[in-house]
């Protein structure tokens, strides 16, 4: 059996092919563009064949014929038993003169060229999309019945189906596959569509929420999806079958999923968290076509809705696919396929197998450097409270992924010393003694590293003053307020603004906070601490909103509690479970990767909803630690201070493994 494939490259043409190839005696001609031989090779590989049974075709299907010249097309004359046309747009994204040029055009050509050489029969492979936005169950002997075609997509699959229909002079069989996705064994793809385009989306969910936390979601209609595996198998089989010329197959899954059911099917498969509750988006077909329009064309709407769908990679028009209304009856293909052994398998049988090899493999983030180095190397990094602690750890990480690492600290003695200590490392670093308190100090640092360095291009106000103290203890220690917003708060941005001009001017430039977790949770006995990471947390907010159309980023780090020499002080604090300066360091390499908005571990944003939810339920648990866990000695005013680590008693130890990472 002798065989002509288009699109024999792409994802359902190389498997057929292969199929094909495992037929005895078989040969295949596919066609292949002069610009893509350097894919011959790869192809043959893939079929485990000589070009002796798949043989190269070169052509286009832009062109009259494909390309092919007189002496081509006689010598495929009479040649070819089946003609597969595979060669077309699979893209909701792409624009309409693409689509047109190939759906279109591309299937007049191999049309006319497949009247010419003269064949058994002509295969065409569609899609559901040629149904168009069909109100009700799309039946495989309807064509004329499609409505609504208004997209581009559905437009050119209608009308590439309408050419073989009329212009093509011999017998022929239509396919139409529903949304297809990986193979169901393999979850090999090659692109990005259909639901792979909420894959982000969920991906995003995961990294925010634990899988138990339950999300409201949306709920559309019936989504046909159906693995390449499948398609390959039944138009393999349906196409050797006699007497089944001038019928169309719809290669669809008998037992479709609501949009809801998908997604919840691929977030399980991600381990993330599943829809529990649903809006339907038909409420949206509610709203006046005008207001919605009139929506759109408010500036601030549409860049918020233009950020978000660039962000995760979803087309412009993607909503009014949610509502898909139609159904595809599939009874003939049933009948072809009976007694085969071919049936579609249902989603939640290989969704894991698709999503691990997105991730794996088709991830936009994959193509994007997110090493530090990539991010940092031959940058002016400016890290302040350098010189110990969580600074310290990061200045290591920074120094090592070739960043131009600036350190700043008020402490000379410590800076020389942290400075040995990465040049013994090979480690080179430039250090300043700064303290940060201290206005004018702050205007001369900033100054030195215009003129020095010209300008920062990454800022990070790590150097804070932490006291552990209740109110009540501070009745007559205001000053306490007072030094732990000068340095936390007014510090910082003292810095901040004054660097905040040359990175507007360069359009670039980032800006990390490193505030706390007592901010998200109000942990009791560090209202002067949270009072004034929260005062710089307000104003990140609002400096990011001014910048945000600049290129000048601003993530805060609301940091969980870390073994460093600011809390060594609180001995009940050696009982406490904290990370390490290194594991504190991450979250600040992940900041400078990423660039995100915000750093929170779940901890901290699970007790921010319970504060905004449950207030009253907040207070009490935080009562409770308040109160089982006492003042220091020396936050009492006792000069001996603590000369050992109290014994914690059950309650005590029952409560801080509760939550971890809390500021008690």
């Amino acid at each position: 059996m002798r065989y002509f494939v288009t699109g024999a490259s792409g994802l359902i043409g190389k498997r057929l092919v292969k199929k094909l190839l495992a037929r005895k005696d078989s040969l295949v001609y596919f066609l292949i563009r002069q610009e893509s031989q350097n894919k011959i090779d790869g192809l043959l590989s893939y079929w485990n064949v000589s070009k002796e049974r798949a043989i190269p075709v070169f052509g286009d299907i832009l062109s009259p014929n494909l390309g092919l010249s007189k002496d081509d097309v006689k010598s495929l004359s009479k040649k070819v038993d089946h003609f597969f046309h595979l060669a077309a747009v699979y893209d909701l994204k792409a624009d309409a003169e693409e689509q047109i040029a190939v759906n279109i055009n591309g299937t007049r050509n191999t049309v006319s060229l497949a009247n010419m050489i003269g064949l058994k029969c002509f295969h065409h492979v569609s899609s559901i999309a040629a149904a168009g936005m069909f109100e009700g169950i799309f039946r495989e002997d309807m064509f004329e019945e499609a409505e609504n075609l208004g997209h581009p997509y559905f437009a050119t699959k209608h009308e590439s189906e309408k050419i073989v229909r009329k212009e093509f002079k011999g017998a022929f069989r239509v396919y139409r596959p529903g949304l297809v996705v990986g193979d169901s064994k393999t979850g090999e793809m090659d692109k990005i569509d259909g639901p792979y385009y909420f894959f982000k989306l969920i991906q995003r969910i995961r990294q925010l929420l634990p899988p138990w936390m339950p999300t409201i979601g949306i709920e559309g209609g019936r989504i046909n999806i159906v693995p390449v595996d499948y398609v390959v198998d039944a138009m393999d089989y349906i196409a050797h079958l006699p007497k089944l010329d001038g019928k169309c197959f719809h290669l669809t899954d008998p037992e479709p999923m609501r949009v809801g059911d998908v997604l919840n099917t691929f977030a399980r498969a991600a381990h993330a968290p599943t829809m529990s509750l649903r809006i339907n988006a038909a409420l949206l077909g509610f709203i006046p076509k005008s207001i919605s329009k009139g929506l759109m064309a408010l500036a601030p709407i549409r860049r918020v809705k233009d950020a978000v769908m660039n962000d995760l990679g979803l087309p412009d028009d993607i909503i009014q696919f949610i509502n898909y209304p139609t159904r595809f009856d599939n009874r003939d293909t049933a009948t072809a396929l009976k007694g085969s052994g071919i049936s579609c398998p249902q989603l939640e049988t290989y969704a894991d197998k698709l999503w691990d090899y997105w991730e794996r493999n088709l991830d936009p983030a994959l193509s994007i450097d997110n090493t530090l180095r990539g991010q940092v190397a031959g940058k002016v990094v400016v890290v302040t409270g350098g010189s110990s602690g969580i600074g310290l750890a990061t200045v290591y990480k920074l120094a090592e992924a070739g960043a131009k690492t600036i350190i700043c600290g008020r402490d000379k003695e410590k800076l020389e010393e942290a400075k040995k200590e990465l040049n013994n490392q090979g480690l080179d670093v430039i250090t300043y003694a700064v303290d940060v308190a201290d206005m004018s100090e702050c205007d001369n640092f900033v100054k030195l590293l215009m003129d020095s360095h010209g300008g920062v291009d990454i800022l990070i106000n790590n150097a804070g003053r932490s006291i552990r103290r209740s109110i009540e203890s501070s009745y007559d220690r205001f000053h306490d307020f007072e030094r732990t917003m000068q340095l936390n708060y007014f510090g910082a941005l003292r810095l901040t603004m004054g660097l905040l001009p040359k990175m507007v001017a360069q359009k670039r430039g980032h800006v990390i906070n490193i505030s706390s977790i007592g901010v998200l949770t109000n942990a009791p006995r560090f209202s002067a601490y949270v009072a004034s990471k929260a005062a710089l947390g307000a104003w990140t907010r609002c400096a990011a909103s001014e910048f945000v159309d600049v290129g000048v980023k601003f993530t805060t780090v609301n940091m969980p509690l870390v073994k460093t020499p600011m809390i060594a002080p609180t001995k009940i604090y050696q009982n406490v479970p904290a990370l390490l300066p290194e594991e504190a360091a991450n979250l600040i390499v992940e900041a400078i990767v990423y660039k995100p908005v915000r750093i929170a571990t779940r901890l901290g944003i699970f007790g921010e909803i319970i504060h905004a939810l449950v207030p009253r339920v907040a207070q009490i648990v935080m009562n409770t630690s308040f109160r089982m866990f006492p003042d220091s000695d020396a936050a009492k005013g006792k000069k001996d201070g603590e000369k050992k680590v109290a014994q914690m008693t059950t309650e005590q130890l029952a409560l801080q493994e509760l939550l971890r990472g809390v500021h008690f």
